[in-house]
């Protein structure tokens, strides 16, 4: 048995039905104890964004950029290969299950958020650090520190992976095959920007990344928009076959295999954590960074994350996909979209290898805060210019690479981050549901 094979395995039984279930079962259960309150106070929440762009108490970063910086790190390639994976073996209702995912994923979200700040501490160089691993430890107690020790190692482990090499690599993929650029010449030139935006911490991180997510979502979600609207009489029909094929079988045509129902609930439900990573535990690293005090205002504002990335930008995604008609074409991953693109508009597939690049570009930038974070909880503050360098040498490596296995053995190390975490989460929800309450009483 290869070891590819072995690794596939493991990834089969870590990412299989009970995971997915412990995901949404623990989403579900925190939306139900919250009262519905993700989709209640959504609204809450954008004004707090917008109101938070200054920050208001103790922090590093404001709470605007926060969410920007978490943003960063989950706007990825899970927003153009993971949507295309999802539909073109799930079927059109993939992207259904993909909205189910975030709407409790939303309540998984405000909870970390919630918890982070709350249990967050100050560490030896000022900085306000917190994540799983302290809401764990803090608010489980010694005999629990266990869990959050290995959160810490998988999410150490699991950055140079899903937010560094395979990053790197699909940027370095989609120049190459669009613009004939060399991989080493991308590898270079990302590995001198990430070395000069990381050498400025989590700041230099927050403001690059409050500048250039905007942006880049922005520009993205216009020409999906345009395709839209020129395909407007067939967005109707496009949402009817994602509902109609989340609860009925989709049968073999084109290149398209066949999807059964269960498969199209596992494509969305994986694919949907992939890209918005509610439950892995990641984006709470950032929001205890915010310049807050009140753990509950955090939390609505991380809350919109996963509204923004999966609700938002990964349907406009799937609706392209589908009403271009090329969703069973038997293509896959980013040449699907590609695809997609560029049959719709000139140049569309230039301008998702575009996207695609500073979508992994910006994973990188706030994934490395994540890894440094966790790296930081294991051996302390002597670790973080060690850490940054061997950061920035993995991007060319990256680059540079084939990356099959890294890919196999990064999404095993995703979900190993889940475990832990979700159970955090079941252990301290009595904390979070108090917590929400104090805040929206007073």
């Amino acid at each position: 048995m290869t070891l590819q094979s072995i690794v596939n395995s493991i990834n089969g039984f870590v990412w299989g039905p009970v995971m997915l279930c412990l995901i949404l079962g623990t989403g579900l259960y925190l939306m139900i104890g919250l009262g519905g309150l993700p989709i209640r106070k959504i609204g809450y929440g954008f004004r707090q964004l917008f109101i938070g762009r200054k920050g208001s108490g103790d922090g590093d970063i404001s709470p605007f950029n926060a969410l920007m910086t978490s943003l960063s790190a989950t706007i990825g390639t899970g927003n153009i290969v993971g949507v295309a994976t999802a539909v073109s073996m799930g079927g059109p209702g993939a992207l259904f299950w993909m909205w189910c995912t975030a709407l409790v994923g939303m309540a998984t979200k405000y909870s970390e958020a919630v918890l982070a700040v709350h249990y967050r501490e100050t560490d030896r160089r000022a900085r306000k650090v917190g994540g799983p691993m302290y809401y764990i430890r803090n608010g489980l107690g010694p005999k629990w520190a266990w869990l959050g020790l290995l959160f810490a190692v998988f999410g150490t482990l699991a950055g140079f992976g899903i937010g560094n090499t395979v990053q790197a690599n699909s940027v370095a993929d989609a120049l190459h095959s669009s613009f004939a650029i060399s991989e080493k010449f991308t590898g270079m030139v990302m590995t001198i920007l990430v070395g000069l935006v990381l050498l400025g911490g989590i700041q230099r991180i927050a403001q690059v990344a409050g500048k250039l997510v905007p942006f880049m979502t922005i520009f993205y979600l216009l020409i999906t928009l345009i395709i839209l609207m020129i395909n407007i009489s067939a967005v109707p029909e496009a949402l009817l076959l994602v509902v109609k094929s989340a609860f009925s079988p989709v049968a073999a045509g084109g290149g398209f295999a066949g999807a059964t129902i269960m498969l199209a609930l596992r494509m969305g439900v994986a694919r949907g954590i992939f890209s918005n990573e509610a439950g892995l535990g990641s984006a709470p690293i950032a929001h205890a960074a915010a310049e807050t005090n009140s753990p509950v205002r955090q939390g609505t504002i991380a809350m919109l994350g996963t509204f923004i990335d999966t609700i938002v930008i990964c349907t406009m995604t799937g609706l392209v996909l589908i009403l271009t008609g090329v969703w069973n074409s038997g293509e896959q991953g980013a040449a699907l979209t590609s695809l997609a693109f560029s049959s719709a508009l000139p140049y569309g597939d230039k301008v998702v290898a575009v996207s695609l690049a500073l979508f992994a570009f910006t994973t990188i930038l706030g994934w490395s805060y994540y890894g440094e974070r966790c790296a930081e909880y294991l051996f302390g503050v002597n670790v973080i210019v060690p850490f940054r360098i061997v950061w920035v040498i993995a991007v060319f490596v990256g680059a540079t690479s084939q990356l099959s296995l890294v890919w196999s053995i990064a999404d095993t190390l995703n979900g190993m981050m889940a475990a832990p975490n979700l159970i955090g989460l079941l252990l301290l929800s009595p904390v979070i549901f108090r917590l929400t309450r104090e805040y929206f009483n007073k």
